[in-house]
């Protein structure tokens, strides 16, 4: 196990945020938001629209098991990831009102309204699994939005196609930073709860071998429900690109660390990363110090 981890796992806390975003101010999104990319457009709203829901499970899963952390420097951790999480899904709903107005009906699929039907049915499903399965499948998925958000925030060509719509860049930052600041934490409240590896890397497997397949699926069935994006030839070649480019290529390869016994996501040094995201959104002349509340 890295240095770098142990200093990760005995430090700091995620620092909630209250933020408030203005999509659609002082101007109207564009329909294809991201730099005029229509399934770039679609990817990234399919991925808003998964994740209030995802959120809200995340923060259930490690409440299902807080009884049972002892360690009160975890305790905090946990505290500030819920909070973190819970922001999220509160700013990407506001986001995803947006994305509906503007066409994008699929967004509306895993909208859950706060105790309707459907989230009810949604909480008693997720009940049936057990707690500690639900709490590595929330792990899990955070080593694929951590992932993801280094490449986010590395990477100067998505910097500059998300620059295209200021106010989605600034949620995407921002959201990145804070996925960075809390990947360890679910991974260390599954262990704490007496998780172990073989339920950690069988639950992985799962989204391993399916996410990409799904979500490709669902972007092509989003931009069949869009007429404005009836291109077949440009959209043929943009989606060559998105493989190809720096948000899906080589993503497997990163995801497939999680798989190897001993694994911790505090492994993968994020820190300067961290550390230089937070100066530039949350300094003294942060980019995003007028979207605190």
């Amino acid at each position: 196990m890295s240095k770098n981890a142990t200093i990760n796992r005995t430090n700091g806390y995620p620092q909630v945020r209250r933020m408030r975003f203005r999509f659609g101010e002082p101007e109207p999104m564009t329909r294809h938001f991201a730099d005029g990319d229509i399934v770039l457009s679609h990817l990234s709203a399919l991925l808003s629209a998964a994740f209030p829901p995802g959120e809200d499970s995340f923060v259930r899963s490690v409440r299902r098991v807080s009884g049972q952390i002892d360690d009160p420097v975890l305790k905090k951790r946990a505290a500030g990831f819920i909070g973190q999480e819970a922001m999220h899904g509160q700013q990407h709903r506001v986001l995803n009102d947006e994305l509906v107005k503007m066409g994008y009906l699929l967004v509306r699929v895993p909208h859950f309204a706060p105790g309707s039907r459907r989230e009810k049915a949604f909480i008693r499903a997720e009940n049936l699994i057990p707690a500690r399965v639900h709490l590595a499948a929330t792990a899990a998925a955070e080593h694929f939005t951590s992932v993801l958000a280094r490449r986010v925030l590395t990477s100067p060509e998505l910097q500059q196609i998300a620059s295209a719509n200021p106010e989605v860049r600034n949620l995407l930052n921002w959201h990145a930073l804070e996925e960075l600041e809390h990947k360890s934490v679910a991974f260390d409240v599954y262990r704490a709860s007496g998780g172990g590896e073989a339920v950690r890397i069988g639950v992985m497997t799962i989204p391993y071998v399916g996410v990409i397949p799904f979500v490709a699926g669902a972007v092509a069935l989003s931009i069949l429900t869009d007429p404005r994006a009836w291109r077949p030839i440009t959209v043929a070649r943009q989606a060559i690109d998105v493989l190809r480019g720096p948000l899906v290529k080589g993503l497997q390869a990163e995801v497939r660390e999680y798989l190897r016994p001993g694994f911790h996501p505090d492994d993968l040094d994020t820190e300067a990363l961290v550390r230089h995201w937070q100066r530039e959104l949350f300094g003294s002349d942060g980019e995003l110090l007028d979207r605190v509340r």
